[in-house]
């Protein structure tokens, strides 16, 4: 009975061990940095990288449709490719969590920020002849940020674009003209906040592109570094 007891509190030991590194992986301490390098990796493909949108995916189905139905088939590549690379980060993404997500030591999510900033870190040696490539790299690296970090003090949001979190937030604030219920209003903070922090990055992107030109990218590995550091942080510790 009592080894029995003994593997029921080294089991409860183990979750308890991965909710505290899932707890800090939806840290709003946690999201501020990823967010910042989501809007930054953004504005420096934009900006640098031949006005390539590596986040908003949407914006590349546009301009490879007008491209298309416009017969320039020269330019439908450099949209396409990114599109494609996208929907590979998200499949990479999931191949790694269905690997590693029983990991103690280290949680999976950690994995992808390690390989976002390798990727991203490459990505700034690349010269501009190979823009596609580079483009295709940081739009894959975007993807598995977006499939791997979905939400933020429990709320569900996106850390590498807007329109979701416009809307949720908007949505939240007119609950809570109609409810006062703090408890909404500090959601709609939380989304508000969340674009405001994409914003600041997406504007130290600018400022990087101008600066440092295509290495103006590592900044967005630092930012991914302290949100990685971060993490070995457990609630446990934060509570002495």
């Amino acid at each position: 009975m009592d080894r029995i007891d003994r593997a029921e509190a080294g089991e409860t030991a183990d979750v308890r061990r991965r909710r505290s590194r899932e707890q800090m992986s939806e840290s709003l301490l946690t999201a501020s940095f990823i967010i910042l390098s989501g809007g930054l990796q953004d504005a420096y493909t934009y900006l640098c990288r031949g006005k390539v949108f590596a986040n908003a995916q949407t914006g590349n189905i546009v301009l490879l449709s007008a491209y298309l139905f416009d017969g320039e088939w020269g330019h439908c590549a450099r949209y396409l490719i990114p599109v494609l690379s996208f929907m590979l980060g998200i499949f990479s993404a999931e191949c790694v969590h269905r690997r590693f997500k029983y990991m103690e030591k280290v949680h999976w999510r950690q994995v992808i920020i390690l390989a976002e900033i390798v990727l991203l870190f490459a990505v700034g040696f690349l010269p501009q002849e190979v823009n596609t490539l580079a483009n295709a790299l940081v739009s894959f690296v975007c993807a598995m940020q977006v499939q791997t970090f979905r939400k933020v003090r429990g709320h569900a949001y996106a850390s590498t674009m807007c329109i979701g979190n416009m809307r949720s937030g908007t949505e939240a604030l007119c609950v809570y003209f109609h409810t006062r219920e703090r408890e909404v209003l500090h959601k709609a903070l939380t989304y508000f906040g969340v674009i405001g922090l994409f914003a600041v990055g997406a504007g130290l992107g600018a400022l990087l592109a101008a600066l440092l030109a295509e290495r103006g990218i590592w900044v967005s590995c630092a930012l991914l570094a302290v949100s990685f550091l971060i993490m070995f942080i457990r609630e446990e510790e934060k509570k002495k």
